[in-house]
């Protein structure tokens, strides 16, 4: 899911950006947000970003891309990372995978940490629970960056998604095989 967050921001920034640029192009903070230029093989008009904030927030291309502009490599990295971690850690606290969710599961089952008292059980979990969402995000973030900075077929994004949601209905078709 947060790489799907981030997806989400990273396109209304971009949808922003063009209608801004479009309209106020000349404007000084327009141009901080972003610049846009006709992609070079592009016969459908489709603009890219060259310059401003959503410049970095786009994936280098290639390889040769992060070669020839290191600093826009390591500013997409770092903002997937981060971000990914954040959408993690925000996702869990929604979806009722927090700790205090946990350990309510957790007692409504009548199982227990041995060593902990029910009070200290949704301590100890918000010691790991949160950490590991953010860790799990910034795997899931990393594997997206290596697959742009490859130059795979489509996004890391793209790819990424089409591989959950195939793995989901394989998932759906075992368990109705099995009924």
């Amino acid at each position: 899911m947060p790489i799907i967050l981030q997806s989400a921001l990273v396109s209304n920034l971009y949808f922003i950006s063009q209608l801004l640029f479009k309209r106020y192009g000349n404007n000084i903070l327009v141009q901080l947000l972003g610049r846009w230029a006709e992609a070079e093989y592009s016969s459908s008009g489709q603009l890219i970003p060259v310059g401003g904030l959503v410049y970095y927030l786009s994936p280098p291309t290639s390889l040769s891309d992060v070669a020839a502009n290191p600093l826009h490599a390591v500013f997409y990295l770092a903002f997937m990372l981060t971000a990914c971690a954040l959408f993690s850690k925000t996702w869990i606290e929604v979806s009722g995978s927090s700790a205090k969710d946990v350990a309510k599961q957790l007692k409504e089952q009548q199982m227990f940490m041995q060593g902990h008292r029910e009070s200290s059980l949704q301590k100890e979990l918000n010691r790991y629970i949160p950490t590991a969402a953010a860790f799990g995000g910034m795997c899931i973030g990393a594997l997206t960056v290596a697959a742009d900075f490859l130059g795979a077929i489509g996004s890391g994004t793209g790819i990424l998604l089409a591989v959950t949601i195939i793995y989901q209905y394989s998932e759906m078709f075992d368990k109705e095989r099995t009924q």
